[in-house]
């Protein structure tokens, strides 16, 4: 059973470095599963780069070497490890937050975050005054401004929004913004001079060149089935006669259907028809009659979103 996430080494190395040289004051993201290659193995590649990394939540900022600083992208619930560094700069969006970390005797620096039109956490204009007021009152320090755009959308579109929010607000304090690239990110620093700018970046610096990086797994065994027979289980109707393979990664893996009803496996670059949707360890695939078959030991392409998935074995080749 392995699900199996081959880079291209020379070439993975080369982009994570070209990327976070053309973004400038660059803050990588290290969060959540770390992008299919694990938190701990991008740590040292982050810190090759820059001493400050983000990361998601207060519960992943141990895993920030003790030279970098950790920066906490969202805004920590009713509990805080008391491992945090004191070191760590975490975000604050709402006055509900603030008192999270009053409840928690916690002190220290903070980011404040703006609401984007992606209404996830941030606050208005009118809330900043009470926000910035509730800030010192709690005795924590603010040191810069977050501002996070939708995923979707041209950068223009979140460039009109970070300069929106940059316009409104005369300060000296550091902006940390996300969903932005290098051309823009270099116009907001010419129009913005006084302005220092840190641009978070994960996805596009860890997997932004996809034909570097290939994700497979095993067939661990196949067999015949007669149509009015049945498999898996949910006892699935067999409608023809066909050859169903077992493939070694299910949902323990992160591995799920691909939108809503497809499914994530390749075989000689056609999609194979799920019996059902992945279980823990195994998913069941049809091969109709006449298809060409995989054979037990075979790799088959798996089509998934690297962010949500956990490999096996990594292979730097």
């Amino acid at each position: 059973m392995t699900l199996r996430l081959s880079v291209d080494s020379s070439s993975w190395n080369l982009h994570f470095h070209e990327v976070a040289k053309s973004l400038v004051n660059v803050v990588p993201v290290v969060k959540g599963n770390g992008y299919g290659f694990g938190r701990q193995t991008l740590m040292s590649h982050a810190a090759s780069i820059a001493n400050e990394i983000a990361v998601g939540t207060v519960f992943e900022a141990h895993d920030v070497p003790a030279n970098c600083t950790a920066i906490v992208l969202t805004p920590a619930g009713t509990e805080i490890p008391k491992s945090l560094p004191l070191t760590t700069v975490l975000t604050v969006g709402s006055l509900h937050h603030i008192e999270n970390l009053k409840n928690n005797s916690w002190r220290g620096s903070v980011v404040v975050k703006l609401r984007s039109s992606m209404n996830r956490y941030g606050a208005n204009k009118d809330q900043l005054t009470n926000l910035i007021a509730a800030t010192k009152n709690a005795g924590l320090t603010q040191v810069g401004w977050s501002i996070h755009p939708p995923l979707d959308g041209q950068p223009e579109d979140h460039l009109r929004e970070i300069k929106h929010w940059m316009s409104e607000l005369s300060s000296d304090l550091p902006w940390f913004i996300s969903h932005t690239n290098a051309v823009n990110a270099n116009e907001l620093r010419k129009e913005f001079s006084k302005n220092r700018i840190r641009v978070r970046s994960g996805t596009a610096l860890w997997l932004g060149d996809k034909s570097m990086i290939q994700l497979t797994a095993d067939v661990l065994d196949i067999r015949s089935v007669k149509k009015g027979e049945t498999a898996g289980y949910r006892n699935v109707d067999i409608n023809s006669d066909s050859t169903i393979a077992m493939i070694g990664v299910g949902t323990s893996h992160g591995v799920h259907l691909v939108g809503t009803e497809l499914s994530p496996f390749h075989f000689n670059q056609q999609r194979l028809a799920l019996v059902e949707p992945s279980h823990m360890h195994t998913s069941m695939v049809f091969i109709p009659k006449g298809d060409k078959l995989p054979q037990v030991g075979d790799n088959v392409d798996v089509q998934q979103p690297l962010t949500r998935i956990y490999p096996d074995i990594i292979s730097w080749i």
